[in-house]
């Protein structure tokens, strides 16, 4: 290995590009899943799956607690400072400290579904618990090569491994949930039996398949996260890391085994429990929305129906999962937002090695253009999405999910998607400047910010999805009050700790005037197109006429600058056309 070609580094926008293309395409993959099941399945089992993932996602913190990003920040300090030798030996260490704990919280998640299952009244979320757990323990061996890639700048191994994880889960999880479904139903037909369960009607035999169907859907996923590992795995042993055997030779010896691992426990650890309190706030959602949901259908039913009418089925006020099934329409409002998340925490991952390069070789005006860079791209993406995603709420809902299975589930996570279009644009700053934070040391403040803003959270959605007349929104809420304050402490400790006060017209303003009339541009030609235009037909070209006046604006305005589009691929050709027209400066 050590004679390998070295590999060469990416610049964080080039790395973002690659990480975020592959990012796109898998959250098209996701999302498409979700549109089938949830076409399939409905609100009940769209809540179950989104119930399945509440568990795993803070168990799967836990496994990994911080450890990705405490590799890829030591990796990529120690290249900076030219030692190889440590490189090497930071990812011999971290193979028994990802075995152990992926296999450790596999059991946790286990031996948790049980519990879980009952604190959320959904005895029925059992199946799809278990066949997600396995999806920790390979997940776990992916982050051992993930976290040493992303630390040397080299984001394509990420990438592909995560294309490989969504195309299992597309293609092996919904054929095996359609298998399982026309099952089920074949069984039913034939013996009025589903699993060994009477079943007085065609209702109650569907009902009693889709948990059954949702974990087989779930299969697929566990699949593809042993695939993508094995992609990984194969990846490294075949093509190196890069370092080559000139590099080894001028390398300091490495340090000793316990100075590195002190050095990646004292990273990980804040890091980890920042991470893990942050992914609680899904489990709160699950599990506050759910609780609280059922408590106003035992005790004010009439207050909650008559906030939604008909669009809760007859079936599911009778069989008492009312919680599950608006938890479900909160969940297909969620898909959308996730694909904005996705893409910033993608900046996140890049700018942690570029932003700890820059700090480590304390070049303060290079550490001053990677925080605007970072800061800048993010917000270009997230504030126009979330202004787009709330003024086109029901038409982009009704665009994805044109299944007239799930019209009343549409009508009712529109409403939801109104408000998340607003708390998406917190939730995904927070990601890039809480990666900032600890890419210059300060690990210990992500984890201190959520804290408190978990704190908030909590007290904002006990509160408000308790009234009926707010349920599932108080969520979206909450949200708003957590990440706000969460963005808003992380940039001021971010400023101080560096001694930089960014160009906030260029990082903020700019973005959010061309925001503003890309919103207006939506909202305004939705209407028009809709008088001579079927509405999906007219959707489409309101978020074409939104992402032109966008565009325009920016270049109007000079939103974007030339170092940005220099990083990216292919930059200098359109650089050249750009300053041609005289559109940046």
């Amino acid at each position: 290995m050590e004679n390998r070609k070295k590999g060469k580094s990416q610049s964080f926008l080039k790395g973002a590009a690659i990480l975020g293309s592959s990012m796109v395409i898998v959250r098209l993959m996701g999302m498409v899943y979700k549109i089938l099941l949830s076409g399939m399945y409905g609100g009940v089992g769209t809540g179950l799956f989104n119930s399945a993932y509440a568990l795993y996602n803070p168990l799967f913190m836990l496994s990994t607690a911080g450890f990705p990003i405490a590799i890829s920040r030591t990796v990529s300090e120690s290249i900076a400072k030219k030692r190889y030798r440590d490189v090497r030996q930071i990812h011999k260490l971290s193979v028994p400290i990802f075995v152990i704990a992926g296999l450790l919280c596999f059991l946790a998640m286990v031996i948790g579904s049980f519990i879980y299952v009952r604190v959320i009244n959904a005895q029925n979320a059992i199946f799809a618990l278990l066949c997600l757990s396995p999806t920790i323990f390979f997940g776990c061996l992916m982050s051992i090569y993930r976290g040493y890639f992303e630390g040397m700048r080299n984001m394509t191994p990420t990438a592909i491994s995560e294309i490989i994880e969504a195309s299992c889960k597309l293609f092996l999880g919904f054929t095996a949930s359609l298998i399982t479904m026309k099952l089920c139903m074949s069984e039913y037909n034939r013996s009025g039996y589903v699993l060994g369960v009477k079943c007085a009607s065609e209702a109650e035999a569907n009902a009693a398949t889709i948990p059954v169907a949702i974990g087989a859907a779930i299969i697929g996923i566990t699949l593809g996260s042993f695939f993508g590992f094995l992609f990984l795995f194969i990846r490294y042993k075949k093509g190196g890391d890069g370092i080559t055997a000139a590099d080894l030779r001028s390398s300091p010896p490495p340090r000793g085994n316990g100075v590195i691992i002190r050095t990646l426990v004292r990273t990980a650890i804040p890091i980890g429990l920042g991470s893990i309190v942050m992914s609680l706030a899904d489990m709160i959602d699950s599990t506050l929305v759910q609780r609280r949901i059922y408590h106003i259908m035992e005790t004010n039913p009439d207050a909650l129906v008559n906030v939604y009418g008909s669009l809760i089925p007859d079936e599911v006020l009778t069989s008492n999962s009312t919680h599950t099934y608006l938890y479900g329409c909160y969940g297909i409002a969620l898909t959308l937002m996730m694909l904005v998340t996705a893409v910033t925490q993608v900046f996140g991952t890049t700018a942690l090695p570029s932003v700890t390069a820059a700090w480590t070789s304390r070049d303060k005006n290079k550490l001053k253009a990677n925080m605007e860079t970072v800061i800048r791209v993010t917000v270009l993406i997230t504030i126009p999405s979330g202004i787009g995603m709330s003024v086109l709420a029901e038409p982009l809902l009704s665009l994805i999910y044109s299944s007239p299975n799930v019209a009343n589930e549409v009508a009712i996570g529109s409403k939801v998607l109104a408000v998340m279009g607003i708390s998406v644009i917190f939730i995904a700053i927070s990601t890039p400047l809480c990666s900032m934070l600890q890419a210059v040391g300060r690990m210990d403040v992500p984890l201190k910010l959520f804290v408190i803003g978990l704190i908030m959270k909590i007290v904002v959605n006990y509160i408000l999805v308790g009234i009926p007349e707010i349920n599932i929104q108080g969520a979206n809420v909450g949200s708003i009050v957590c990440y706000g304050f969460v963005n808003v402490a992380a940039m001021f400790v971010l400023c101080r700790e560096t001694k930089i006060t960014p160009d906030f017209v260029s990082i903020l303003i700019k973005p959010l005037i061309a925001s503003i009339a890309s919103g207006l541009a939506a909202y305004f030609s939705e209407i028009l197109f809709d008088f001579f235009l079927i509405q999906k037909i007219a959707t489409l070209f309101a978020i074409i006429t939104a992402i032109v006046v966008y565009v325009i604006v920016l270049l109007l305005i000079k939103a974007i600058k030339r170092e940005d589009i220099v990083q990216m691929p292919k930059g200098n050709k359109i650089v050249k056309v750009l300053e041609k027209h005289k559109l940046i400066r």
